[in-house]
């Protein structure tokens, strides 16, 4: 058993495939199925399955994951005993929302990179449920998002900050159409989003049923960049993080609507699996994490600052 094919497991799993794998590893595909074949033989179980378009582990082969996952863990523990910062190596998967990777994670990812050149740093923008999933399932080692709750018993998560949220319009949207207090209503303007499955779209379109404030239509966008661009061309509202509008609020280019939603505030939290090792690059990138984002750092619990020391 070689450790590199152990490591082209893992890279079918995080791919969906074995041709993404064989260019993630810059591997001939036939390569890739020759490791995998020599494995099924030396340990007489089959591996993978074909599932649609994408390759799965068979029940013998998620039972023998964790193996697999501590033994690739322990030798990147042992490269990287002793090492500096800089000289540690590996690869640490991070999945997060558009909305923190743009004007959150910034600072956070340019110190990383600054003090750990030489880890592989695979960043996964994600929908927060999706997230939360992944880290469950193993394909992120560390996921950043807000909290959606339902995190199960064996997810290690902890707070990071408290963020306010807002409706934004453009500065010419009628007056008629300012008002999102009143109750029984239909708005001749249209709804702005860029994830219908975010935990803040979630949060005001159980707004509007609770309150039958009936918008005339949807625009799907897939970017924030591109929603606050149709928001100040006046296409339509939107309701976002007040942090990605910020600098928009502020020269005037959308302005923001008034509602009577109770809380105006999402959390974000940080998870991982509580059976995750948590290596030099994961460790480093925790403790920049709390250094830059967290507001109470004092309110960590016993595990999660063991980690971070």
């Amino acid at each position: 058993m070689e450790l590199k094919y152990l490591n082209t497991v893992k890279t079918i799993l995080d791919t969906g495939s074995f041709q993404n794998a064989a260019r993630q590893l810059n591997y001939t595909q036939s390569t890739i199925t020759f490791q995998i074949q020599q494995l099924e033989q030396e340990w007489q179980v089959k591996l993978f399955e074909r599932i649609g378009r994408k390759m799965v582990l068979t029940r013998a082969g998620q039972d023998i994951l964790p193996l697999i996952e501590n033994i690739l863990e322990s030798a990147e523990q042992i490269r990287n005993y002793g090492k500096s910062t800089a000289d540690i190596t590996g690869t640490l998967r991070v999945a997060l929302p558009e909305s923190l990777l743009i004007h959150k994670l910034q600072p956070v990812l340019k110190e990383f990179k600054e003090r750990a050149p030489r880890v592989k740093l695979s960043l996964q923008p994600l929908n927060c449920y999706i997230i939360r999933d992944n880290v469950l399932h193993g394909g992120a080692d560390l996921g950043i998002h807000y909290d959606v709750g339902g995190f199960a018993a064996s997810i290690q998560y902890e707070t990071l900050s408290d963020y306010e949220t807002v409706l934004i319009a453009s500065p010419l949207l009628s007056q008629a159409d300012h008002d999102f207090i009143q109750a029984n209503q239909h708005k001749s303007v249209s709804m702005i989003i860029n994830d219908p499955g975010s935990i803040f779209q979630r949060k005001f379109d159980q707004y509007l049923k609770e309150n039958n404030i009936r918008m005339d239509g949807i625009i799907e966008v897939g970017s924030i960049e591109a929603t606050k661009r149709s928001v100040s061309s006046n296409l339509g509202v939107a309701y976002l993080p007040r942090f990605t509008v910020e600098e928009e609020l502020n020269n005037g280019t959308v302005i923001e609507l008034q509602t009577r939603l109770d809380a105006h505030t999402i959390q974000a939290v940080c998870s991982y699996h509580k059976n995750k090792w948590v290596g030099a690059p994961m460790k480093l990138f925790l403790g920049l994490l709390r250094n830059h984002l967290a507001s109470g750092s004092e309110t960590m619990d016993g595990e999660m600052a063991v980690a971070l020391e």
